[in-house]
């Protein structure tokens, strides 16, 4: 026998074998109640539905008995579908029955608009962040077009004003949007500059083109400034179809940032991951947020709790770091080692003893978009604040 021909044998026991250990959905993995059919409705999210059959969604895969490719590529659901759970088989597995009504009437003959399909998550909460880049090099804007002088010497622009924009071309399109570099994306691990945020101001429509080409503002969330920069919009939002998942692989991220500049999120905010494609993140990956209970609560504070002249303030560093300092013991009765009848233990000097806490699992999120070192994701449960660098891990 060969030994081409021996590699491809022993290539195919692995995949088989691969193939065979794949995980399935059990009884124990079933919501509380789950139904054993369910007609789409609209307004319906794939996460949503799989939430009705599964405790833990992102499981979704395992009962549709889905490989790789069908879970970034999948069949699409629409309103009116039915999803049956088929309890007879040695594994369960959930099945779609497809019907197609057609009205006829003896003068008109309708023909609806065919619907849309199910989404795998809100597209309200994400598609402004489908559409832009989000995440730029640190020269990607560098020979972009930019806004030269503003109609009238104005210094700040808005939907409605006029700008003069160098750079722009016709074959680009009419329609540009406005950004400038915002704060560098760090990995707090490696201290490694990922990428720049790239600040998202507005969108404008090209009313001449030429050397010096005039554009009017149509959408203006931020205000816009001599010098911002200008890139094609995007001629159509692709609103990209994929399961809910968990990673193959190892995925030990840290939330690096929440939209609009925040330190906490709760659900349906978006956060920054500083892991990306070249990680192994892709679309659809579902993540358990933990904190780590022995971090400092306030390590990410630049100034005092309470301002300039905070409990803790110091004039010689403005940009002083909180730690967490024991509490010294109160002579009050409210206070004490057993709670607020433990005045009697008041001058207990005893130390107690110093324990490691485990990390604690909190929520959920979901990767929707990529980048090559970082992504975004959609925290989609979570029963307390989302913290910057709090960690997302395999679900």
């Amino acid at each position: 026998m060969g030994r081409a021909m021996r590699k491809s044998i022993i290539s195919l026991i692995i995949l088989c074998s691969w193939a065979a250990a794949a995980p399935a959905a059990t009884t124990e993995d079933l919501a509380e109640g789950t139904p054993d059919r369910y007609v789409v409705v609209p307004g319906d999210t794939l996460w949503g539905i799989a939430g009705r059959f599964l405790k833990s969604p992102w499981k979704w895969s395992e009962l549709w008995k889905m490989n790789q490719e069908q879970i970034r590529s999948p069949h699409r659901i629409y309103p009116g579908d039915v999803l049956v759970l088929d309890k007879s088989a040695e594994e369960m597995r959930l099945k779609l029955l497809r019907t197609e009504t057609v009205k006829l009437s003896p003068q008109v003959r309708a023909a609806p608009r065919a619907p849309a399909p199910v989404p795998t998550i809100p597209t309200a909460d994400i598609e402004p962040f489908l559409s832009k880049p989000l995440v730029i090099a640190q020269d990607q804007l560098a020979n972009a077009p930019r806004i030269v002088r503003t109609q009238e010497n104005r210094v700040a622009l808005g939907a409605g004003n006029v700008a003069y924009v160098q750079g722009v071309t016709k074959e680009k399109g009419d329609y540009w949007q406005l950004f400038r570099t915002g704060s560098a994306l760090v990995d707090p691990v490696t201290q490694e500059t990922l990428g720049y945020e790239a600040v998202f101001l507005g969108e404008a429509k090209v009313l001449r083109f030429g050397a010096i080409s005039t554009i009017e503002i149509v959408k203006s969330p931020l205000e816009i400034y001599t010098g911002d920069y200008l890139l094609p919009a995007p001629r159509e939002i692709s609103f990209a179809s994929y399961v809910p998942h968990a990673p193959g692989k190892k995925v030990d991220a840290r939330i690096i940032g929440v939209y609009g500049s925040l330190y906490e999120a709760g659900p349906t905010s978006i956060v920054t991951l500083n892991q990306g494609a070249h990680d192994g993140v892709e679309a659809g990956h579902v993540l358990a947020i933990y904190r780590n209970l022995n971090a400092s609560t306030n390590q990410l504070r630049e100034s005092s709790l309470w301002g300039r002249t905070g409990f803790i303030y110091s004039e010689k560093n403005p940009k002083t770091n909180y730690v967490n300092e024991p509490l010294s013991t109160r002579g009050s009765p409210n206070y004490g080692r057993i709670g607020p009848f433990g005045a009697q233990y008041k001058d207990d000097k005893t130390n107690l003893p110093s324990a490691v806490l485990p990390d604690e699992r909190y929520g959920l999120l979901m990767v929707f978009r990529v980048f090559d070192r970082a992504s975004y994701a959609l925290v989609m449960n979570a029963d307390r604040p989302v913290n910057v660098l709090d960690f997302a891990t395999n679900p």
